[in-house]
């Protein structure tokens, strides 16, 4: 926007995002408004908008930026439909919850006006992920193995937890088993037909537990064969880097998104992954830094993951962590040291955008 004069008969749109419907504000190019307006959340809604921009903007006009909410969520269709029509599309950001804020009141007409006033004042806004290329396909992959585990370990607790409440023989016939012996112990157990007593009940449940558990575990099984597939094809130099595997690499790439080009440098990466220093100096204190806790806070878990193993089994990795001791770094110092060389590495492992094609490929490219 800094480097494109605008003209009153431009249009910058602001969206808030809901889940059924959407509230767009429309301003000209030194910042009147020209109208506002509720759209469904559909490709109806979306052609509406896009058709009431076309007629404000006129013969002579330009739609120069749409400023949408929430894009990676309630807002991924719109900006999808205005990407693949050719127009550009920046993320909005969550107003600040300030003083002047509570002042000026807050709606969804407000929230979307402030979201073209943010495109129309130039700053630097982020362009959303294109999430419809392999990433796309990787982020699905990882929902549904991610959200297998997390309910395979629930199985496994509450069958833990009602063992404990069985009878003295049930419970020393399986409490001393491992877990591979538990489950198999468990799901061959045989019930009562009715369940005319506790015993019977407990068996029942047992079982019941130990066969959901063994489903999930297929499931995941078949999850994490496909996403390391799908990531070995997409980023075969990224899983092979020491202590970065096909779980890792999926939670990089999904970091990244599609349109990784987006992302300027490794240093931008490296905040996008919260493994960034950011000045903390005033005065005599000048010099100071701390650590950026935003980001992706998945991205920054994987990545210390990946430090760990390293610092087991990684020798340069080893040395460093010796001399930065002996320096008198302290291990989670050295740990933020290091994933902060990670992100670089990793950084320049990223397969580049063309790697990953998406449908709309052919459709005009989003200004940069």
């Amino acid at each position: 926007m800094p480097s494109m004069p605008l003209r009153r008969d431009d249009v910058i749109v602001g969206v808030d995002t809901h889940k059924s419907e959407h509230v767009a504000v429309l301003l000209d190019g030194l910042g009147g408004k020209l109208a506002e307006l509720t759209i469904p959340a559909t490709t109806a809604g979306f052609a509406q908008l896009l058709q009431v921009c076309t007629e404000h903007a006129g013969p002579g006009g330009r739609i120069t930026a749409f400023g949408v909410e929430g894009t990676g969520s309630y807002g991924l269709g719109l900006a999808r439909f205005l990407r693949r029509a050719g127009h550009t599309v920046r993320e909005i950001d969550r107003p600040v919850r300030n003083g002047q804020r509570r002042q000026q009141g807050k709606n969804d007409a407000i929230d979307a006006e402030h979201a073209a006033r943010t495109v129309l004042s130039g700053a630097e806004l982020a362009t959303p992920k294109n999430a419809d290329g392999s990433v796309e396909v990787l982020r699905l992959l990882k929902i549904a193995r991610d959200t297998a585990v997390k309910a395979r370990t629930a199985a496994m607790i509450a069958l833990k937890a009602t063992l404990v409440t069985a009878d003295d023989a049930l419970r020393a016939e399986l409490e001393h088993l491992r877990d591979p012996g538990l489950i198999r112990a468990c799901a061959d157990l045989q019930g009562a037909a009715e369940l005319n007593g506790p015993d019977a009940a407990m068996r029942h449940v047992l079982s019941c537990l130990a066969r959901r558990w063994l489903q999930l575990n297929e499931k995941v099984k078949v999850h994490a064969q496909h996403l390391k597939a799908q990531t070995k094809a997409l980023a075969p130099a990224l899983v092979q880097a020491v202590g970065v595997g096909a779980d890792i690499a999926a939670e990089m790439l999904i970091t990244a998104g599609d349109n990784n080009e987006s992302i300027r440098s490794e240093a931008a990466f490296a905040k996008m992954c919260g493994a960034c220093p950011i000045p903390a100096g005033s005065g005599q204190t000048n010099g100071r830094h701390r650590l950026y806790r935003g980001g992706n806070r998945q991205a920054n878990a994987a990545l210390y993951r990946a430090i760990i193993v390293r610092m087991r089994w990684h020798q340069p990795t080893i040395d460093y962590v010796a001399r930065r001791t002996r320096e008198g770094l302290s291990k989670r110092e050295i740990i933020r040291c290091l994933k902060r060389y990670l992100a670089r590495e990793i950084y320049h492992l990223l397969p580049p955008a063309a790697a990953h094609p998406s449908p709309d490929q052919g459709a005009v490219r989003t200004a940069a």
